[in-house]
């Protein structure tokens, strides 16, 4: 009986040691790593949920690729490493990006995720591809960007040519979103199955 009594003291004093070290370090700030990961995880669900439409996510991915080579160029200044006011520098602008991020997922524009045409469900189904490539780590920001910018301008020519017919595509029209999805979907594989990774 003695024998068990000193393992759960032992177990229970181990324990009490360690609890100050784990408190310690899940109070940690995040590293620069950590909040890039965290804000692509952002962006990608924004992209899904429709909250993020395809131009802000250009725009979110495109400052999210500058930050990355800035952070790359101050590395490259000090054989591989941060200093002290790069990290700060960084962390300013990495809380400048969450904010827009924020902003961008809580305004009113919204990424249709129900739509009912072919030409709509084939976008819908890019987007989703799209969040996935960022979310795995597939794409990095600033092919995000690129392939976001191309679904950007496929949706507005798509809104300006049903503005012009009354809400409607014609034959011609539909033809020519297609063509254009087909080639934004083959960019889409060849960016998720490059060896680049974010």
């Amino acid at each position: 009986m003695t024998k068990h009594l000193q393992c759960a003291f032992l177990t229970a004093t181990l324990a009490g040691l360690m609890m100050p070290a784990m408190a310690q370090t899940s109070s940690q700030p995040a590293t620069i790593n950590q909040r890039k990961e965290n804000q692509q995880d952002r962006i990608a669900n924004g992209v899904q949920s429709g909250q993020l439409t395809a131009g802000e996510t250009a725009n979110l991915e495109k400052k999210e690729s500058t930050l990355n080579h800035e952070e790359r160029d101050m590395r490259k200044l000090d054989n591989g490493h941060l200093t002290t006011a790069d990290r700060k520098t960084l962390n300013q602008q990495q809380n400048q990006l969450s904010n827009q991020i924020y902003k961008d997922k809580h305004n009113a524009a919204v990424q249709n995720t129900n739509p009912k045409s072919e030409v709509g469900k084939r976008a819908e189904n890019q987007q989703d591809r799209i969040a996935q490539g960022i979310k795995s780590g597939q794409m990095t920001a600033g092919e995000a960007a690129r392939v976001e910018k191309n679904e950007a301008n496929i949706n507005k020519e798509v809104r300006n040519d049903r503005a012009a017919n009354g809400g409607k595509l014609t034959g011609a029209e539909k033809a020519q979103i297609n063509h254009q999805q087909n080639q934004e979907s083959r960019q889409i594989y060849r960016t998720k199955h490059n060896a680049r990774h974010q």
